[in-house]
C-alpha cells in the first residue's frame, strides 16, 4: 500500500495547533510563576544601598561628631562593628526568625526554615503590597538586612562614651536575636495579597454549599492568620491587631529608643556628668552625618513600598516635607527658648522629623506630614531638655528623646493621618476585590491598634533589654574602669585615636 503524505494545509494546521498548545502551556506556567518587574527590583536594591549609607557613614558620623574627641573612634568602631555583625547574623538565622514560617507560632516568631538562606535563590520571589506584583526574595532579604543593621546601632548613642567594646558586641548579638527579630516579625510579617484575594473569591463563589464554604473559610483564615500579631501593613484586618507601621516607627525607633534609655539608666551617668563640659567635638561631622541620614532615609521610607509606584512617590514626598518642617520647627522653638538658633538644633529637628514620618510615610498625605513635622520637634525638644534634666538620666546623644519619643508621636499620629478625609491613603482590604481593595477607616479601632503596637514594643524591648544588660554585665562587665573612661575609649578599647594631633 502506498503511503500518501498529508496535504500541506493539514501540516500547517497541525503545526499551528502544536504552536498554540505550547504557547498556552507557556502562558499558564508564566501565570503561576510571577516575574518581578525590573524597575521595582532596581529601586529596592538602590534603597538597600541608601539605608546602608544611613548607618555607615551617616549614623556613625552623626554620633561621632556629638561625642568628645577621645571617644570618636570608639563610636565609629561600634557602629561599623554592629553593622557587620548583624549582616552575618541576618543571613545565618535572623532573616528566618523575622520572616520565615514559624508554624503554629507564626504570629509571634518565624522558624528556622530559611536559616543560612535555605531556599532563598535568585529565582524565589517575595510579595509586595499589590496583587500580582512580586520582587526577588534576595532583594527583599537584603533590604530588610539593612534595617536590622541600623536599629541596634541607634542604641549606641544612649550609652556613648561609657560601655566597653566587648560588652557592646555581646549585647547587640543578644538584642537583635531576642528583641529585634521577634518585633520585626510581629509588625512586618505579612501574607501574600494574591492568596487572600483567591481565598476571599473562593468563599464568595462557594455560595450555600456547606462543604465548599467550610473549605474556603479555612483557606481564608489560614491566609489572613499567617501574619505577625501586631501586623497590619496595608491590610489592618489581617490576623494581627491591625497596627500601621509603613517603615519602622515601632520596629526601629521605639524599639531602639527604649532600649537606649534602659541602657543609660543601667550603666549610670558618665564620669563627670553633668558637672564637666561634654560638648560635641565636631558639629561639622554631625551635620554631614545628619545630611547623609536625610538622603538615605528616602531608601528607608520610599523603599518600604517595595515597588516603584505612586505610593513610593508619596512616601518620598512625605519624607522630604516632614523633615524640612521638623528642622524649621526645632529651630524656631530653640530660638524662642534660648535666644539663638543652633546647627545642632537644626540637625536634631531633621532627625526627629525623619523618625516621626517613618511609620506614616506611605499612609499620610503631604499636608498631614507637614503637620506631623511641625508637631514632633516641640515634643522631642521638651523631652531632651526639660524631661531629661528633670529625671537626671544620662541619655548621651538623646536616643530616647528623639527616636523613642519621635517614634511614638509618629506611630500614634499615623492612625489619624491615614484617614482619607485628612488626605491619607485610607485602609486596604484585600478581600474587597470588587471595589479595588478599599477598606473602611475607623478612628477608634485604629488608634487602639496603634497604641497596642507602641505599648507592646515598649514592654518587650524595655524589659527584655534590661535583662540582657544584666546578663552581659555578669559575663563581661558593662563599663570600663573610671580611669579608662577618663582616658577615653579610643585608647582603652581600641588602642588608637581618631585624630593624631
Amino acid at each position: 500500500m502506498k503511503l500518501v503524505p498529508p496535504p500541506k494545509t493539514m501540516l500547517k494546521a497541525l503545526g499551528f495547533g502544536f504552536l498554540m498548545t505550547a504557547m498556552m502551556a507557556s502562558s499558564a506556567y508564566a501565570a503561576d510563576v510571577p516575574v518581578p518587574n525590573k524597575g521595582d527590583t532596581a529601586w529596592l536594591l538602590i534603597s538597600s544601598a541608601l539605608v546602608l549609607m544611613m548607618s555607615i557613614p551617616g549614623l556613625a558620623l552623626f554620633y561621632g561628631g556629638l561625642v568628645r574627641t577621645k571617644n570618636m573612634a570608639s563610636v565609629l568602631a561600634q557602629v561599623f562593628a554592629i553593622v557587620s555583625l548583624v549582616g552575618v547574623v541576618w543571613v545565618v538565622y535572623g532573616y528566618s526568625l523575622a520572616f520565615g514560617d514559624g508554624g503554629s507560632w507564626n504570629s509571634y516568631i518565624g522558624g528556622f526554615g530559611k536559616s543560612f538562606l535555605m531556599g532563598v535563590t535568585s529565582d524565589s520571589v517575595w510579595p509586595t503590597f499589590s496583587n500580582h506584583v512580586y520582587v526577588p526574595e534576595l532583594a527583599y532579604m537584603v533590604f530588610q538586612m539593612t534595617f536590622a543593621m541600623i536599629t541596634p546601632a541607634l542604641i549606641v548613642g544612649a550609652f556613648a562614651e561609657r560601655m566597653k567594646f566587648s560588652a557592646v558586641i555581646l549585647f547587640m548579638l543578644l538584642w537583635v536575636t531576642f528583641i529585634y527579630f521577634p518585633i520585626a516579625h510581629w509588625v512586618w510579617s505579612a501574607v501574600t495579597p494574591d492568596d487572600v484575594a483567591k481565598a476571599a473569591k473562593a468563599l464568595a463563589d462557594a455560595g450555600a454549599d456547606p462543604v465548599k464554604k467550610k473549605a474556603a473559610q479555612a483557606a481564608l483564615d489560614a491566609a489572613t492568620g499567617a501574619t505577625g500579631w501586631l501586623a497590619g501593613g496595608t491590610a489592618p484586618w489581617m490576623g494581627g491587631v491591625g497596627a500601621l507601621d509603613f517603615a519602622g516607627g515601632t520596629v526601629v525607633h521605639i524599639n531602639a529608643g527604649i532600649a537606649g534609655l534602659v541602657g543609660a539608666i543601667v550603666l549610670g551617668k558618665r564620669v563627670g556628668y553633668p558637672k564637666e563640659p561634654m560638648s560635641p567635638h565636631s558639629l561639622t561631622m554631625t551635620m554631614i552625618g545628619a545630611s547623609l541620614l536625610w538622603v538615605g532615609w528616602f531608601g528607608f521610607n520610599a523603599g518600604s513600598n517595595l515597588e516603584a509606584t505612586g505610593v513610593t512617590a508619596l512616601a518620598f514626598v512625605n519624607t522630604m516635607v516632614a523633615t524640612a518642617a521638623a528642622a524649621m520647627s526645632w529651630m524656631f522653638v530653640e530660638w524662642f527658648e534660648k535666644g539663638k538658633p543652633t546647627l545642632l538644633g537644626l540637625c536634631s529637628g531633621a532627625v526627629a522629623g525623619l523618625v516621626a514620618v517613618t511609620p506614616a510615610s506611605g499612609f499620610a498625605g503631604p499636608m498631614g506630614s507637614l503637620v506631623l513635622g511641625l508637631l514632633v520637634s516641640p515634643i522631642c525638644f521638651f523631652f531632651v531638655s526639660t524631661v531629661k534634666s528633670k529625671f537626671g538620666y544620662d541619655d548621651a546623644l538623646d536616643v530616647f528623646g528623639v527616636h523613642c519619643v519621635g517614634g511614638i508621636t509618629g506611630a500614634l499620629l499615623t492612625g489619624i493621618l491615614v484617614n482619607p478625609a485628612l488626605g491619607g491613603v485610607g485602609i486596604t482590604d484585600y478581600t474587597n476585590i470588587a471595589h479595588n481593595n478599599a477598606g473602611v477607616y475607623a478612628l477608634g479601632p485604629q488608634m487602639i491598634a496603634q497604641l497596642t503596637a507602641v505599648v507592646a514594643t515598649l514592654l518587650w524591648s524595655g524589659v527584655g533589654s534590661f535583662i540582657l544588660y544584666k546578663i552581659v554585665d555578669m559575663i563581661v562587665g558593662l563599663r570600663p574602669s573610671t580611669d579608662a573612661e577618663r582616658e577615653g575609649l579610643d585608647l582603652t578599647d581600641l588602642g588608637e585615636r581618631a585624630y593624631n594631633y
